[in-house]
């Protein structure tokens, strides 16, 4: 009979250690399961793992839920100023870029005048040189009393040359006036 009550009494032990046991399952696999909820950001089931022990969860606190929305809000906001801050940084850009652009073909079309204004500088003090010595040479003959035919030539072919070196000047500064005038008369156009 003792040898029954022993065996009754460990029999009733080990039941209610394994109810204990399942107990502590049970919670080990709610919290599993909750903790793998909030991983897969809180859209899995309510349940337990396996059905075992299911609880209830509590719903969200209101006023989380109104600061995760505000933030969310403001977090589109920001996301919104962000994109049209974007959009005019890129023109902007464009903006810059075509007037680069414009700026450097500018700076070309100044700069070949200047070379082609230097040139006509250039043939002009040449053919004023030219002319200056025809001239001399003339003043010298004529002191002589007989200006010869070849120096009168030469002093001609000189003066000419310096008459032509002058207008090619005068119309290099006239294709300059014409190519700042060309751009504002197209602006008063539009």
């Amino acid at each position: 009979m003792i040898r029954a009550q022993i065996a009754g009494m460990a029999e009733e032990r080990t039941m209610s250690d394994l109810a204990a046991v399942e107990r502590q399952l049970s919670d080990a696999l709610d919290r599993i399961a909750r903790r793998i909820e909030k991983g897969a950001g809180g859209k899995a089931a309510r349940t337990s793992v396996f059905g075992l022990g299911a609880r209830p969860e509590p719903g969200p606190d209101p006023e989380q839920a109104a600061t995760i929305a505000n933030l969310r809000e403001a977090l589109e906001k920001e996301r919104a100023a962000n994109a049209q801050l974007s959009e005019r940084v890129h023109q902007v850009k464009q903006r810059q870029e075509t007037t680069i652009t414009q700026l450097e073909r500018r700076l070309a079309r100044l700069t070949e005048q200047l070379d082609l204004q230097s040139l006509e500088m250039l043939r002009l003090k040449k053919a004023n040189a030219k002319l200056m010595e025809s001239n001399t040479a003339l003043r010298e003959a004529q002191v002589e009393g007989f200006p010869d035919a070849t120096l009168m030539n030469k002093s001609i072919s000189a003066e000419l040359e310096a008459l032509q070196a002058e207008r090619r000047a005068e119309m290099a500064e006239m294709e300059e006036i014409l190519a700042e005038l060309k751009p504002l008369l197209a602006a008063e156009a539009r």
